[in-house]
């Protein structure tokens, strides 16, 4: 399995210069995929714009969308950015969308909340030829266009894998609910008499240190209030130590998941030196380069 970090980019107050160096360290340190998050009607910043900053000042992280909430956008505008995007960054995007559970995004773009799921389909079925059949340009950097993921928690929604996706994306929670997730999107899969496997991925939400986890549990809190009480439930999720870490990785890695991204919670680059050196002590990657370019910990 490997492992990936989010952008600060769905956490208020964040900076532009703070997430550009975000991308520019992570490039450097242990991580296999950068992720962001999409919200219309938050202090946030739009998911795709965001992956494209990042992609200038990255070379090899793979550039995820965990999720972009595909009918708030027409299906030729998606199609144009998601491949301009995989363009620019020289075949590293992978596009993960879903249908989104926020009413208040639909009702601020003026599009209808109900039949959202029907209208998701439909693009579904229109991006791969979208970008196959060149038609709205320019050449995504792989013929067929950028990786595909789906998230969702419905039988539609794993259907939809199927149908239209290269891979299933979960959206967080405890192991044992991702493997029951990704039962169901591997079933959908050989239901389907798709060949192979469908990639999975998931995610998870991180804030290091005792004034850390404070703030993160309050952004989460925040983040998921439309969810009612059950957002007290996903900030007490938040992992807070290396301990907490290790254990989340090692639940996700059992459970068959590809690619876990661990999103911050707190916009603060020690938190991603933080997470850099955990991930060094459980023997997934090295620290960032110092100034003269050597790995830090070897010598120079």
């Amino acid at each position: 399995m490997h492992v990936g970090v989010g952008l600060p980019t769905g956490v208020p107050g964040a900076k532009g210069q703070l997430v550009i160096e975000w991308a520019r360290r992570a490039d450097e340190g242990p991580f296999s995929s950068l992720g962001v998050v999409d919200r219309l009607v938050y202090d946030s910043y739009e998911p795709l714009t965001a992956l494209a900053a990042a992609a200038a000042v990255t070379r090899r992280l793979k550039l995820a969308t965990t999720i972009v909430i595909g009918p708030l956008h027409t299906t030729a505008m998606l199609a144009k950015m998601a491949a301009s995007l995989d363009a620019l960054s020289d075949g590293r995007l992978v596009l993960g969308l879903a249908v989104g559970a926020r009413k208040e995004d639909y009702d601020a773009a003026g599009i209808a909340y109900r039949g959202r799921g029907k209208r998701f389909s439909e693009q579904l079925s229109m991006l791969r030829s979208a970008w196959e059949e060149h038609t709205f340009g320019p050449l995504a950097a792989r013929s067929r266009g950028p990786d595909l993921l789906i998230g969702g928690l419905s039988d539609q929604g794993f259907a939809r894998v199927a149908r239209y996706a290269d891979g299933y994306v979960h959206g967080g929670g405890p192991p044992r609910a991702f493997a029951r997730a990704a039962d169901k999107a591997r079933a959908a899969w050989r239901d389907a008499g798709r060949p192979g496997k469908p990639q999975i991925w998931a995610q998870g939400y991180f804030a290091l240190g005792e004034q850390a986890a404070e703030a993160g549990a309050a952004y989460l809190k925040d983040y998921y209030a439309f969810t009612g009480s059950f957002a007290a439930r996903i900030a007490a999720g938040l992992l807070t130590s290396p301990q907490a870490i290790a254990q989340f990785i090692r639940g996700y890695e059992e459970a068959g998941c590809d690619e876990l991204i661990l999103f911050p919670t707190v916009p603060d680059l020690a938190q991603l030196e933080q997470l850099a050196a955990v991930l060094q002590m459980l023997g997934r990657g090295v620290t960032f380069t110092d100034e003269k370019g050597a790995l830090a910990g070897e010598p120079s």
